[in-house]
């Protein structure tokens, strides 16, 4: 007669380990290890990702629909008018363009007697850079406006009421003009404009990484004179800076 032993009592366990691995408390307990890694996890990529900042782009852009420097006889320097950030996302050239509206004012008169000549002299202009992280792009410095204007005579004057008439040893009659009582003539010239212009800058290989453009402006003037007046000013209106992230051939 064979006595038969219960299954679990005739297969000693070959590996206990296995057999505890299986048990659900022990499944349900590395399960909840996992999804406690897992959620610690979950805050260091949303921050890895915040981290990145300001997405790359191939294009920024700066405007005003406002005067970006008032009417002005000058700067005395450089201006900071219109200014953005951008990020490259590789070694690239950075193309801007920049267009302004640029007006110009001057104006010369002139005052002349006793047919003395003279003269009057105006200058302004109106200087441009482009900045890259405050280094100037490739031309460097450009002249959006300029204007020289120069105004001469050679007059007699009003010599109304400044008229004798004498007689002379022969008993003849001369008419003689008091050079001190002539008034001045003058001629007076005003010229105001304002235009658009635009220019072109290139920075060769930037590298990765957010920039910050800037474009700056500066206005500058001279007058001269004899015995008139003359005066110069400049203002830069409306802008729009435009940059591009390109690969050029070179």
């Amino acid at each position: 007669m064979q006595t038969r032993l219960p299954a679990s009592a005739a297969a000693p366990h070959a590996n206990p380990e296995a057999h505890h691995v299986g048990t659900p408390a022990t499944l349900i307990k590395k399960l909840s290890i996992g999804l406690l890694v897992l959620g610690s996890a979950l805050p260091l990529a949303v921050q890895s990702s915040q981290a990145q900042g300001q997405p790359s782009a191939k294009f920024a852009f700066s405007t005003s629909n406002l005067d970006l420097i008032k009417q002005t006889s000058g700067t005395n320097g450089w201006v900071t008018i219109l200014a953005a950030p951008i990020k490259t996302p590789a070694s690239k050239e950075l193309y801007v363009s920049a267009s302004l509206e640029a007006g110009l004012y001057t104006q010369t008169e002139v005052s002349s007697k006793n047919l003395k000549k003279d003269t009057s002299t105006a200058s302004s202009a109106i200087q441009v850079q482009a900045l890259i992280d405050g280094q100037p792009m490739p031309p460097g410095t450009v002249t959006y406006a300029a204007r020289t204007q120069t105004l001469s005579a050679t007059l007699e004057g009003a010599i109304a009421g400044c008229l004798s008439t004498v007689t002379n040893d022969d008993g003849t009659s001369s008419i003689v003009l008091n050079p001190d009582c002539v008034q001045p003539e003058t001629i007076n010239l005003i010229l105001s404009t304002l235009n658009a212009a635009s220019f072109n800058f290139v920075a060769s290989d930037v590298p990765v990484g957010t920039h910050v453009l800037s474009l700056q402006a500066r206005i500058s003037s001279s007058t001269s004179v004899d015995t008139g007046t003359a005066r110069a000013t400049a203002l830069v209106g409306k802008g729009t800076m435009i940059a591009q992230t390109v690969r050029a051939v070179k």
